[in-house]
């Protein structure tokens, strides 16, 4: 039988590539990165079956030439998307450039929006589909020098919500389901490059006392996927360590 499509973006490094690793056991990819040579030792990895889409969402026209080409690579057989590419530029807000804001609203908040007005009239047309939104812990509590960051990724949370509502407005017959996985402090890059001190800064804040790794996020993006989640929508996982 063939496999259902799903589209990953941001699939490189980080919680992405743990996320495609998972997904790639079920379901056909179509991996984003900004640049197809990022995504090469992972295709090697994966195998056969998946496919490469590139686009530098910083730019919105890209941005719309990639939705375009979504549109006719994955066509009726799209069946999820996992909204992950984002970016942190991190600064006082009094300090923060006209063009790192830009760039952080068209990654973590445009691309989002328009990739998820293309794949929705497909899943319309399909009677189901999946769209799962990766926001932030820092989406619901804030955070110092992280303002935009921050916002942005409230914005995936009420973006969620706000389709799934939509869909049952438009046909409540409809199989499609819009959630948001929000993650906590992840073993990344990003927390690599975290001073020893603001690691254990942040580490007393997590009852589990670790930082989260990306493939305990890709499980959950995984069960959010299949018809056992059916139930789950509109809603927002945390996947933080109960992060206070």
């Amino acid at each position: 039988m063939e496999k259902k499509k799903v589209l990953v973006t941001g699939a490189s490094r980080g919680i992405g590539r743990a996320i495609a690793f998972t997904l790639s056991k079920h379901y056909s990819l179509i991996l984003h990165a900004s640049k197809p040579e990022s995504l090469a030792s992972l295709m090697d990895e994966l195998g056969d079956g998946h496919e490469v889409l590139c686009a530098n969402f910083s730019d919105v026209e890209e941005t719309k030439a990639f939705c375009s080409a979504l549109k006719k690579l994955a066509g009726p057989s799209l069946y999820g998307v996992v909204n992950n590419a984002g970016i942190a530029l991190d600064k006082p807000l009094m300090y923060q450039s006209m063009n790192d804001m830009d760039k952080m609203l068209n990654i973590n908040v445009k691309a989002p929006l328009l990739i998820a007005k293309t794949a929705l009239k497909l899943f319309i047309g399909n009677k189901e589909g999946v769209m799962i939104n990766i926001g932030s812990c820092v989406g619901e509590t804030g955070n110092g020098f992280q303002v935009v960051y921050a916002m942005t990724k409230a914005a995936m949370v009420t973006m969620s919500k706000s389709i799934a509502k939509e869909i049952a407005l438009i046909d409540k017959s409809l199989n499609i389901r819009a959630i948001t996985v929000s993650p906590g402090f992840i073993d990344t890059d990003m927390t690599k490059n975290l001073s020893e001190a603001v690691k254990e800064k942040y580490l007393e804040m997590i009852p589990s006392s670790y930082f989260g790794h990306p493939n305990e996020v890709a499980n959950v993006v995984q069960f959010a996927l299949s018809a056992e989640a059916k139930y789950i929508n509109g809603t927002n996982i945390a996947v933080n360590g109960g992060i206070v």
